[in-house]
C-alpha cells in the first residue's frame, strides 16, 4: 500500500507534522491538554536523567516515567542484556523460556519471605487482574476491599477498585462486590473483613497517584494480620514503589510486611521494555492453578517473551549491583531536607511528603477573585484540576525539569527522578522551585507566565 509511513520517515517529523497525526489518529484530546502548556515537545534524544528536544534544549526528567525509569533512560546494561538474547526464539509458547525461568528465579530471590512463583504479563494493569483473578481462584470468594483515592489501573478489573470516580463513572456497571475504605485506617477494614468473604484487600504502600500519600508507620503490617484473621489475602501494589523507589528495594521492607501477593512492573522493565508481573506463594498457587487441569487459567501471549525478561534479568541485577535503593534513600533524604521548609516559606504550598525518592508537593487551591468572573469560571476549574500542571509548565519551560501531577490529586506534582540523579542536579531542582515560589508567587501570576496558551484558555481565545 502506497503512502505508509516507514521508521526512517518518522524519524524526520518535525514536531508540527507529529502533532497533526497524533491529534487525528491517536488522542486528540490528549494532544490539545498537553498542547495547553507547551508539553508536546518534539524529544528526540535521551540518556541517564536527561532527555533534548529538537532544538537542542537540555531537560531534566524529574518525572521518570511515573515510576519505570529507575535506572534512567536507556540504560547500558539493559540494552545490553536485550542484544543477548535478539535471534532467540522471543515468542514460542510450545517451550519453556530460559529467560522468563530465570527472571522467576530472581524475583524469588529478591522478594521477601515465601514469595516464590511468578506469573509475567505486559503492564501494570495487567498484573492487577492478574492478582484479582488469583485471589478469587484460591479462596473462592467474590468480594474485594481497596482504599478510596487509590490507583490501581484503568483496564476494567483494575479500575473496579481505584478510587476515582472520575475515571469509573463511565463504565459503570464494574465489577460487582468492589467495596472501599479509607487509606490508612484499619477500623473500616477490619469492619468489611469480619463478613469472611473477602477474596482480597489490594493496597499500595505509598499512594502514589493518590498524591504520594504516606500511611502511618505499622498501617500495612496491621493490616496484614487483620486480613491473615478473617483468611482473606493481601495484595500488594508496588507497581510504582518497587525497585528502590522509596529507599528499600520494595516499599513494604519498611515494615517488614510480606504479602500474599505482590505486584510489580514499570522499572521492572528496565524502563525500556514491558513488562508486569505478579508473584505469590506456593500454597496460593497451587490453589489457584496447580496442575495439568488450572495451568492454563490465567496465560499471556506477550507475557514473558525472551525480549522483556532479559530486560526484566539485567534491571534486577543493575538495582542489586549498584544498591540504588541505599542511593534512593540517601538522595531523598537529600531533596527532602532542602523541600522541607516550603511549607513555611511559600503561601502556595500545602505540604511536602513522601519517602525515598518518591516525593509530592502538594498545592494551596487559589482565591481567583476578579479574575474568576471574567473568565466565567475558567479559575476556579484550572485551579481545580490543573494547578499542578501550572507548576510543571513554568518548570518544564523557563527551567527544564520534566515534572507531572498525581492523576487523583491535580493539584500534586511527583518528583520521581531516576535514582541515579545525581545531587548537582537535584539541587538545579530545589533551585528553581525556589525561584518559581519567589518571584512567581500566586496563582494569577503563575497562570500568566504560562504564556499565550494559557492566557488565551482563560479568556476562551483561540
Amino acid at each position: 500500500m502506497s503512502g505508509l509511513y516507514s521508521v526512517d520517515d518518522s524519524l524526520k517529523l518535525e514536531r508540527k507534522e507529529i502533532n497533526e497525526l497524533y491529534k487525528e489518529h491517536v488522542n486528540p484530546g490528549l494532544a490539545g491538554m498537553l498542547s495547553l502548556l507547551n508539553f508536546d515537545k518534539h524529544f528526540v534524544k535521551a540518556k541517564g536523567v536527561k532527555v533534548w528536544d529538537s532544538e537542542g534544549k537540555e531537560y531534566l526528567d524529574f518525572l521518570g516515567g511515573y515510576g519505570a525509569l529507575n535506572l534512567g533512560h536507556n540504560n547500558d546494561q539493559v540494552i545490553e542484556g536485550i542484544k543477548k538474547v535478539i535471534g532467540l526464539p522471543n515468542i514460542l509458547q510450545a517451550s519453556i523460556g530460559t529467560m522468563a525461568a530465570v527472571l522467576g528465579a530472581n524475583l524469588a530471590k529478591i522478594t521477601p519471605g515465601n514469595l516464590n512463583k511468578s506469573f509475567f504479563c505486559n503492564s501494570g494493569a495487567e498484573a492487577v487482574e492478574g492478582a484479582l483473578k488469583l485471589a478469587r481462584a484460591a479462596t473462592q470468594r467474590t468480594r474485594f476491599i481497596y482504599c478510596s483515592n487509590s490507583f490501581h489501573g484503568k483496564s476494567f478489573g483494575a479500575l473496579s477498585v481505584t478510587g476515582r470516580e472520575k475515571y469509573q463513572n463511565p463504565f459503570k456497571p464494574l465489577l460487582s462486590n468492589c467495596t472501599s475504605v479509607p487509606f490508612g485506617e484499619i477500623t473500616p477494614l477490619e469492619k468489611e473483613l469480619n463478613s469472611k468473604d473477602v477474596a482480597a484487600f489490594i493496597v499500595e504502600p505509598i499512594q502514589g497517584e493518590g498524591g504520594i500519600i504516606v500511611p502511618p508507620h505499622g498501617y500495612l503490617k496491621k493490616a496484614k494480620e487483620i486480613c491473615e484473621k478473617y483468611g482473606t489475602l493481601m495484595i500488594l501494589d508496588e507497581i510504582q514503589t518497587g525497585f528502590g523507589r522509596t529507599g528499600k528495594m520494595f516499599a513494604l521492607e519498611h515494615e517488614d510486611v510480606v504479602p500474599d501477593i505482590l505486584c510489580l512492573a514499570k522499572s521492572l522493565g528496565g524502563g525500556i521494555m514491558p513488562i508486569g508481573a505478579i508473584i505469590t506463594n506456593d500454597r496460593i498457587w497451587d490453589k489457584a492453578y496447580g496442575g495439568l487441569d488450572k495451568a492454563l487459567l490465567h496465560t499471556s501471549t506477550f507475557g514473558g517473551n525472551t525480549l522483556a525478561a532479559a530486560a526484566g534479568i539485567a534491571a534486577i541485577n543493575e538495582f542489586v549491583s549498584k544498591d540504588l535503593a541505599k542511593e534512593a534513600a540517601e538522595k531523598g533524604n537529600y531533596l527532602f531536607s532542602k523541600l522541607k521548609d516550603f511549607k513555611n516559606k511559600y503561601p502556595m504550598v500545602k505540604e511536602v511528603r513522601g519517602r525515598g525518592l518518591m516525593i509530592g508537593i502538594e498545592f494551596e487551591k487559589p482565591s481567583a477573585g476578579i479574575l474568576d468572573k471574567i473568565t466565567r469560571g475558567a479559575v476556579t476549574r484550572l485551579s481545580t484540576e490543573y494547578l499542578g500542571s501550572l507548576v510543571a509548565g513554568e518548570l518544564l519551560n523557563n527551567y527544564g525539569i520534566i515534572t507531572a501531577y498525581t492523576l487523583n490529586n491535580p493539584n500534586v506534582i511527583r518528583l520521581e527522578p531516576p535514582l541515579i540523579v545525581s545531587y548537582e542536579e537535584l539541587n538545579r531542582l530545589v533551585d528553581a522551585l525556589n525561584d518559581i515560589f519567589t518571584k512567581r508567587n500566586g496563582f494569577v501570576s503563575m497562570a500568566l507566565s504560562g504564556g499565550k496558551t494559557i492566557v488565551n484558555t482563560l479568556f476562551n481565545k483561540k
